[in-house]
């Protein structure tokens, strides 16, 4: 969760450090560092808040050298303030290191370390790492790091430095992300791309349990048994520009407006003569229809893009699924075997709950399936097949297009499966020229909602009114039916994401069953009544509502009347299509509507509070 970056090379490190730091920002932390090593003595300036607070300290007293390293952190262990921040020293100040992840046996490892004399001056379990490297070191960092690392439990990717080795950076790994990158005689250590794009566009990516050694010279690659490896470096196609705001004013807003043209060029590239084709996917369909269940595990907006493909898979492929939240998954008994096929979805490929699941599910026999959007991250290159959504990069915190992404590469998959399994009578060229209409469908929404008073803005304003006025007394609940109910579920969390309001989804027909009573003159009701078999429904559901006071916003079909229904106090009209197809024009109001809110209320919204884009630790 928390941000990496480490430099050796002829540059001012300084400034690598603190420009990678702030391609890190939308990981989410509370704290930031720097630790530059030169003319043996290991420096370190950290402090608490933002990374611009440690950037204007550095601009008073700046630390010279050519190496170092830097973080971001993101409190678990102790509270957020200058102590805690990163890089750590050991007790003698030789040694620097930054950490993510959690050592789990920190505690004991501490005890020991303190009956040898070890003063720990942090409420960290990272500090033990440093004392540890220190207890083991003799004269050789990547020993004492390798030998270090064997003794720790729980889930870590570290840099660290040392005064009397200039130049030198190593580091490792173990169920957190860590690449390395390979410039112009200079590297990098990074938790993700975008640190060092900038500078390089050759990665290596680190395997679970390797240690690698950065010098000025070059990198060396040691396996969980301490033998060599030799890895070529994997060019990324994207550049950084694609990292950056693009004149608009926030990273989500331009992820949102970012979606039409990033599914025209998904549908592209995967529907090929009317069938769907996925090039990196390994599996054969002899393979696939000898599938006799699903299961799709995944965590938070993911996990609605899963049930979305739930509703698809069972519809069109005729196979039994069922969608687990991956933090349930691996601690329960899933019944998964030879014939299960598990698909994990999961932007980043580094979810923690999520990367243990393919673990488990793979323990048991099944096969694996992975939709990630980055290439080559762990999840992708644990599984037996991967289907990348090629979304880019996505920095807001709060997920947009790569939750239309994990949604029409399901709508695909669907198609694929069901043709493996034989089914029969899909019509695939028929809805996929339907589905090749979306991109244009959602271009012509968002065109529509471009300007600073668009409709979605202006219904933001009045509830932001209505909340002041009535001194915070305010939630939402956001109602659906059927394949849209995920989507009432996405909705309720991108507001509570970045607006800090509680909102609650649920499927419209469980409102009597309790959710009814909430709702008086309080309550807004965000109500999906696009076209539907359960339109009627959807209707007296507003009723319902309306009856007993609640204010309801209602995303509605174009041209079906119910815009204009009294009953409704504000109407979002999206292009009419088939309900099945529906869910991604849907998902693109709901997201406007997160994110105008968020706006009425100044709150930051790339980066909202106690929130980190890749969740790496449990």
């Amino acid at each position: 969760m928390c941000g990496i970056i480490g430099y050796t090379g002829k540059r001012n490190a300084r400034e690598v450090l603190i420009n990678g730091l702030s391609r890190l920002e939308y990981r989410g932390y509370d704290s930031a560092g720097v630790a530059i090593v030169e003319d043996g003595d290991v420096q370190i300036e950290k402090k608490q808040g933002k990374l611009s607070v440690l950037a204007e300290e550095l601009k008073r007293s700046p630390l010279q050298g050519t190496s170092g390293i830097g973080h971001t952190r993101w409190a678990t262990h102790g509270v957020p303030n200058d102590v805690n921040a990163h890089p750590h020293y050991d007790h003698r100040k030789d040694i620097a290191i930054v950490h993510n992840g959690i050592i789990e046996n920190y505690q004991e490892l501490k005890k020991t370390l303190q009956t040898k004399g070890y003063k720990f001056v942090s409420e960290t379990d990272s500090e033990v790492i440093a004392h540890l490297i220190a207890d083991l070191y003799t004269n050789d960092l990547c020993d004492a790091v390798k030998r270090a690392v064997k003794k720790l439990k729980g889930s870590f990717a570290i840099a660290v430095v040392h005064k009397g080795e200039q130049g030198r950076i190593v580091g490792a790994r173990k169920d957190s992300p860590l690449i390395a990158g390979a410039g112009d005689g200079e590297f990098f250590i990074a938790s993700d791309i975008p640190a060092i794009l900038e500078y390089t566009n050759k990665v290596i990516y680190l395997e679970n349990g390797e240690v690698i050694d950065l010098k000025e010279d070059g990198i060396t690659i040691y396996n969980s048994r301490g033998k060599k490896e030799n890895r070529e470096p994997v060019i990324i196609k994207w550049d950084i520009k694609q990292a950056e705001k693009d004149g608009y004013k926030h990273f989500m807003l331009k992820e949102i407006f970012e979606q039409p043209e990033m599914l025209r060029r998904m549908f592209t590239k995967r529907i090929k003569n009317g069938q769907a084709h996925f090039e990196e996917l390994t599996f054969s369909k002899k393979e696939l229809g000898k599938i006799k269940k699903i299961a799709i595990v995944a965590c938070g907006t993911a996990y609605h893009a899963g049930m979305i493909g739930k509703y698809l898979l069972e519809k069109i492929a005729k196979i039994p699924v069922w969608v687990d939240q991956a933090s349930e998954f691996r601690y329960r008994d899933p019944l998964v075997a030879k014939d299960t096929l598990v698909i994990a979805i999961s932007q980043s490929g580094e979810t923690a709950d999520t990367l243990a699941g393919v673990r488990e599910a793979k323990k048991r026999g099944a096969k694996v399936i992975s939709i990630c959007n980055v290439v080559d991250s762990s999840i992708a290159r644990e599984s037996h097949g991967v289907i990348y959504t090629h979304a880019g990069p996505e920095i807001a915190v709060a997920s947009t297009k790569a939750y239309t992404a994990q949604i029409a590469n399901l709508y695909l998959f669907t198609y694929y499966i069901a043709s493996a399994r034989g089914i029969k009578g899909l019509n695939e060229k028929k809805v996929f020229a339907a589905l090749k209409k979306i991109p244009g469908h959602a271009k012509n929404f968002l065109e529509q909602h471009h300007s600073k008073k668009n409709k979605i803005s202006g219904y933001a304003a009045k509830f932001h009114e209505y909340y002041l006025a009535r001194n915070n007394k305010s939630c939402f609940l956001y109602l659906a039916r059927n394949i849209n109910y995920p989507n009432a579920l996405e909705g309720a969390l991108k507001l509570k994401e970045i607006s800090y309001i509680s909102a609650e989804g649920y499927p419209a027909g469980e409102m009597k069953h309790g959710p009814i009573a909430l709702i008086d003159e309080n309550p807004w009701v965000v109500c999906i009544a696009t076209e539907a078999a359960t339109h009627d429904k959807m209707e007296a559901n507003i009723q319902e509502i309306k009856a007993r006071g609640g204010i309801v916003i209602a995303i509605v079909s174009e041209g079906d009347g119910l815009g204009e229904d009294k009953s409704i106090n504000y109407a979002i009209e999206v292009p009419r299509v088939p309900e099945i197809l529906s869910p991604m024009l849907v998902a693109i109001p709901l997201q406007l509507l997160a994110y105008y809110v968020a706006g009425e209320f100044g709150y930051d919204i790339d980066q909202p509070r106690n929130l980190a884009k890749s969740v790496t630790v449990e």
